[in-house]
């Protein structure tokens, strides 16, 4: 199928620029579409962003309202921002119409009387105003009038005529109000939009769409999240990992540690992914961290998304350990983002990965937590699978990826993971505490490396006020990742460090 347009048949745009991306570019000009939704799920807000674009493109707009008073219409745009001067508004009397039904003489069934005379208004109104795009709210008023499904479906199937002649590039809204599964529209329309409004059990609500059918047309199929906000939708297309390849040359990102470069022979992979995974306090954050400074160092980009941390207590930690991120900041060189779990659709949270990334050409991403990812979104059921996409995506992008995990416990076996995300990282460090010498004391070793050669030791890993050290593999002791490991003599001394301060 050939999925483009011909040079003189221009794609007709929504005035949504990430929806037109969905659509393959836009809307085929003089076609019908359904767009479907409950009350609340945006039909109104997208249908008057299409009209308005119409006109910043020079073609006059006709807004069709049943349900609406064109004041209630004048108030939603005022919402955004917008005036409707220059787009017509008709108000169909359909509802003097029905309060006087009772005072007609009921020889004629309703169906015969209002329908007609509704639907010959409209007409009147389209040929009066002459317009290029229409927009008709709502089908499900048209429905009550005609009672009967056959006279519906034939009304529609006129109204469709009626545009095609015409040239005219129309949207009907449906708000689904109708009992049973109505289908019928969907036939008939060239192409068909679904919009939902969900409602999480906590946090904020949650808008999606999805395009059920487009003939002649490649889309992007699934559900794409969006939000309302001042100025109109922002649509956050499904991320499709294959569509951003780009070519970048091996490197190595080194850490700046020479211990712990050499643990992971030589340093982390541009475009690999990297889990950093380990109870609370072990470090894994102030690790991250001094990739993403190391990166900034070398005049990279980096970018920290934090869940589970307000970005003035990130800073505090981070120089009381002697990491500059306030330095590297300054220089636009490392961006913090923190992230409000409570507001965020998994869609929305990759569409901001993607633009810091696609604008500084970031090299480095940390995301911290992926615990607090998952906890952000509890109710949605294939977090991992978008994951994954988005890794796959940043991966082709040479990007380091650092996912930092917080396990529950803290020694012995009783530790647990909320999740199984190893299998996506081509880099798992583990981090653990053990205790010796009558201190508790912490273990860094790469059990993971699939880019490359690393060191199969345990070493112990240090923070204080001078960074981040490494000591000696630990031959002296067996069973350190058990928590409470066993002296077993030899090389391999312990740390010195100060028992009363430590990071």
């Amino acid at each position: 199928m050939d999925d483009t347009l011909p040079p003189h048949f221009p794609a007709t745009k929504t005035g949504i620029a990430n929806l037109d991306d969905i659509l393959g570019g836009g809307l085929t000009p003089h076609r019908l579409y359904l767009i479907e939704g409950s009350p609340g799920a945006g039909k109104t807000t997208l249908s008057l962003q299409f009209l308005l674009e119409g006109l910043r493109q020079g073609e006059q707009g006709l807004y069709i309202t049943l349900s609406e008073t064109a004041e209630e219409l004048r108030s939603s745009a005022a919402t955004h921002g917008w005036t409707l001067a220059g787009l017509e508004i008709f108000e169909l009397p359909i509802a003097e119409d029905l309060r006087s039904l009772d005072s007609q003489s009921l020889m004629f069934h309703a169906a015969e009387v209002e329908l007609g005379e509704t639907v010959g208004a409209l007409f009147a109104a389209v040929e009066r105003f002459n317009p290029t795009r229409v927009v008709i709210d709502s089908l499900s008023d048209l429905r009550l009038l005609a009672h009967n499904p056959l006279r519906y479906r034939r009304q529609i199937l006129a109204l469709k005529q009626f545009f095609a002649e015409r040239q005219i590039t129309v949207l009907l809204l449906d708000d689904l109000t109708a009992e049973g599964n109505d289908r019928q529209l969907e036939s008939i329309a060239h192409g068909v939009l679904l919009l939902e409004h969900l409602s999480p059990e906590y946090g904020a609500e949650r808008r999606r769409l999805r395009v059920i059918k487009f003939r002649g047309r490649a889309f992007r199929g699934g559900f794409h999240d969006f939000r309302i906000v001042r100025g109109g939708f922002a649509v956050f297309p499904r991320l499709i990992a294959a569509e951003h390849h780009q070519p970048f040359a091996p490197q190595l990102l080194a850490s700046g540690v020479p211990a712990l470069d050499g643990l992971l022979g030589g340093g982390l992979h541009y475009g690999t992914s990297v889990l950093l995974i380990g109870p609370a306090g072990t470090g894994k954050s102030s690790l991250a961290t001094q990739y993403a400074l190391a990166a900034a160092a070398q005049d990279e980009h980096a970018v920290v998304f934090t869940f589970d941390e307000a970005l003035a207590v990130f800073l505090t930690r981070s120089a009381g350990i002697g990491l500059d991120v306030e330095a590297q900041r300054d220089t636009g060189h490392l961006q913090l983002r923190q992230v409000d779990p409570a507001e965020l659709a998994p869609g929305e949270f990759i569409h901001l990965v993607r633009a810091e990334v696609e604008r500084l050409q970031a090299r480095v991403v940390v995301i911290d937590s992926l615990n607090g990812y998952l906890n952000a979104m509890p109710g949605e059921r294939y977090l991992l699978a978008q994951l994954h996409e988005l890794l796959t995506y940043l991966g082709q992008r040479g990007v380091v990826t650092i996912l930092v995990v917080g396990q529950t416990g803290l020694i012995g076996a009783g530790m647990d993971t909320p999740l199984d995300a190893s299998y996506l990282a081509d880099t798992v460090i583990l981090l653990r505490y053990f205790e010796a010498s009558g201190a508790v004391r912490r273990a860094v070793s790469v059990v993971k490396k699939r880019s490359g050669p690393h060191e199969h030791t345990i070493r112990e890993f240090h923070i204080d006020t001078g960074g981040v050290r490494l000591g000696e593999p630990l031959t002296a002791f067996q069973g350190v990742l058990t928590g409470v490991p066993t002296y077993v003599g030899g090389a391999g001394p312990l740390l010195n460090m100060d028992l009363h301060q430590d990071a």
